[in-house]
C-alpha cells in the first residue's frame, strides 16, 4: 500500500463519516418533531413499529438517533418495550438504505457531476436562509455530496489495492476466510461507530476487486453485529428501560448474524439468484446491498412473532426498587372473563398502591432525594390498574361487582393524584429544613405525617386537624408578607405548595374512603 493509496482512504473514510453525520443532523433538524411524531403515532402494535423503525431510519440515516428517540418514548411512559422492540427490528432493515444508496447512485454516476451541484444546493440553502428547518435542508444536502466524494475516495484507494496485490488478495491469497471477515467487520464497525459507514467501506473493498462476494457477505454479517457493541457500551450508564431495549437490539443482531452466517452458503444462491433475476448479477455493491436487506429482513420475520415473550424475557432483567414497585403483582388478565376474581385482583393491588403513595409522601416529607422516581413508579402502578379495571367487560359482570370496580377506580385516580403532588411536599421539606423557616411550616408537615400514617378509620379527623393548621399558617404568611418579613414572591411560592399539600391529603382520605365502600359493600358518600 503506498502513502497516497493510504490517505486516500483515510481521507475518504474520514469525509463519508463527516457526510454521514451531517446528513443525519440536517435531516433531523429539518424533520424536526415530525419524526418523533411518526415513532409515537405509529408503534401501537410491533408490526407498525417495525415498518416506523424503517422510515424513520431510511430517512435519518442513522439507527443510533432512532433507537435513542425509541429510548426516550420508552422511559416517558409513550411506548412500552414491546412497541420500541418493533422499532429496534425496523431500524435494522431501515440501516441498509445506506447500502442502496452507495451500490445504486455511489457506483453509477459521475461523482464530480453528481455531488458538487447537490453541495452547492445546499450550501446555498445554508447561508441564504434563516429558517432553521431549512438550514438543515441544507445541512443535509451537504452532507449527501460529501459522502459520495468521499466514497469516491474509497473506491480510488482500494482499487489502487486490488491492483497491486491482485483482484483476490484478500479472499484467499492470505487467508481470510469467513470467520476472519466476520470479524473484520465487526471490528471496523466498533472503530466508526457506524455500522452503515462499514458496510460502505466493504461493498467499495468488494466493487474495487479486493475482496470476494462471500467474504464480503460475511464482512457485512459481522458490521451488522458490531452495532451491538455501539449499543452495549451506550447502555452502560442508562437507564433500566434503555439497558433492556439495548439488550434487545443485541440480541436481534445476535441471533440474525448467527442464522445468516449458518445460511451464508444458501443465501448466496438465493441472493444470486434473486439478482439474476433483476438482470443485477454484474454489480457486486448491489448483491451486497441485496443480500444486507434480505438477510435483516430475514431476521424480522423470524423474531417478530416472538416479540411479546421477547419483551416479556427482557422485563425480568436491570431491575431497580423503582421497576418493582410500578410492576403490577396481583393483576391477571386472563381472569378478564371473571369479574368477581378480577375484582379480587384488584383489591389484592390497591393497597400496594396505597402504601406506595404514602411511602413515597412520607419520604418527600423527610426531603428525601428518591421521593420523585419513586412517586413516578407509583403513578405507573396506578396506570396499570386503571388500564386493567378499563379492559374488564363491565356489561357482563355483575351489578355489584361493577359498582365496586368503579369504588376501585375511584380510589385509584385519587392516589394518582395524590401522588402529582409530592414534589410540591418536597419542596415544603427543603424550606422547613433551611435557615429561617416559616414559623407554621414544621407544624404542618408534622400534621401531614401524622394524617398520612394514621389508619382508614381516623384519617378524616388527622385531616380536620391539618386544615385548621393550614389555615392558620396560610394566615400566618399573608400577615408576614405585610410585615415584610418575608418576600412576597417566596410567599407566594409556598402558599401554591401548602394548597398542593392540602389537597394531597384531601385526595389521600377520599382515596382511603372508596377502599373501605368496596371492601364492605357500602356505597360512596355524596361528594366524595
Amino acid at each position: 500500500m503506498t502513502l497516497q493509496q493510504l490517505t486516500w482512504a483515510l481521507g475518504g473514510l474520514a469525509l463519508f463519516l463527516f457526510a454521514m453525520l451531517m446528513m443525519t443532523e440536517g435531516l433531523k433538524a429539518f424533520g424536526g418533531s415530525g419524526l418523533k411524531r411518526l415513532l409515537g403515532r405509529w408503534t401501537s402494535t410491533p408490526l407498525r413499529g417495525v415498518f416506523a423503525g424503517i422510515a424513520v431510519t431510511a430517512l435519518v440515516q442513522s439507527s443510533s438517533a432512532v433507537t435513542v428517540a425509541a429510548i426516550g418514548f420508552v422511559n416517558a411512559g409513550l411506548m412500552n418495550l414491546r412497541q420500541a422492540l418493533g422499532v429496534i427490528f425496523g431500524t435494522n432493515v431501515g440501516t441498509t438504505m445506506t447500502a442502496w444508496l452507495v451500490s445504486l447512485i455511489g457506483f453509477g454516476f459521475d461523482i464530480d457531476a453528481f455531488a458538487l451541484p447537490i453541495i452547492v444546493a445546499g450550501v446555498a440553502l445554508r447561508l441564504l436562509l434563516s429558517d432553521q428547518r431549512y438550514q438543515g435542508l441544507g445541512d443535509a444536502l451537504i452532507g449527501f455530496g460529501l459522502f459520495f466524494m468521499g466514497l469516491d475516495l474509497l473506491q480510488q484507494a482500494f482499487g489502487g489495492m486490488a491492483a497491486a496485490y491482485g483482484a483476490d488478495a484478500l479472499a484467499g491469497g492470505v487467508g481470510v476466510h469467513w470467520a476472519a471477515a466476520l470479524a473484520l467487520g465487526f471490528v471496523v464497525t466498533l472503530l466508526t461507530q457506524s455500522s452503515s459507514a462499514a458496510v460502505a467501506i466493504i461493498l467499495t473493498a468488494a466493487t474495487g476487486g479486493l475482496i470476494d462476494l462471500p467474504t464480503a457477505a460475511a464482512a457485512v454479517i459481522g458490521a451488522n453485529v458490531g452495532t451491538t457493541a455501539t449499543a452495549a457500551l451506550a447502555a452502560l450508564k442508562a437507564t433500566a428501560a434503555a439497558r433492556r431495549l439495548a439488550l434487545g437490539h443485541i440480541g436481534f443482531n445476535v441471533i440474525t448474524g448467527v442464522v445468516a452466517l449458518l445460511l451464508l452458503p444458501l443465501m448466496l444462491w438465493l441472493i444470486d439468484w434473486l439478482a439474476s433475476a433483476l438482470h443485477l448479477q454484474d454489480n457486486p455493491a448491489v448483491f451486497l446491498a441485496l443480500f444486507h436487506t434480505v438477510f435483516n429482513v430475514m431476521g424480522v420475520l423470524l423474531l417478530l412473532p416472538f416479540t411479546q415473550r421477547l419483551a416479556d424475557w427482557l422485563e425480568g432483567f436491570f431491575r431497580s426498587h423503582d421497576d418493582q414497585l410500578a410492576r403490577p403483582q396481583h393483576l391477571d388478565h386472563t381472569l378478564a372473563s371473571s369479574p368477581e376474581l378480577a375484582l379480587g385482583a384488584v383489591r389484592a393491588e390497591l393497597p400496594r398502591l396505597r402504601a406506595a403513595i404514602g411511602s413515597v409522601a412520607t419520604a418527600a416529607l423527610d426531603n428525601q432525594r428518591q421521593a420523585s422516581s419513586q412517586a413516578e413508579a407509583a403513578r405507573q402502578l396506578a396506570a396499570a390498574i386503571t388500564e386493567y379495571i378499563a379492559s374488564l367487560r363491565a356489561a357482563r359482570m355483575p351489578r355489584q361487582v361493577s359498582d365496586d370496580l368503579t369504588l376501585c377506580l375511584r380510589a385509584t385516580r385519587y392516589f394518582d393524584e395524590a401522588g402529582r403532588m409530592v414534589a410540591s411536599a418536597q419542596r415544603l421539606a427543603a424550606a422547613a429544613a433551611a435557615a429561617n423557616p416559616p414559623e407554621a411550616l414544621p407544624q404542618l408537615l408534622a400534621a401531614a405525617r401524622t394524617c398520612l400514617s394514621a389508619p382508614c378509620s381516623s384519617n378524616a379527623a388527622e385531616l380536620a386537624e391539618f386544615e385548621r393548621l393550614y389555615q392558620h399558617g396560610k394566615a400566618s404568611l399573608l400577615s408576614a408578607v405585610v410585615a415584610q418579613q418575608i418576600e412576597a414572591e417566596r410567599a407566594d411560592g409556598l402558599l401554591d405548595d401548602l394548597s398542593h399539600l392540602r389537597r394531597l391529603l384531601q385526595q389521600w382520605v377520599k382515596a382511603d374512603t372508596m377502599l373501605a365502600c368496596s371492601d364492605s359493600g357500602r356505597p360512596a358518600p355524596e361528594g366524595a
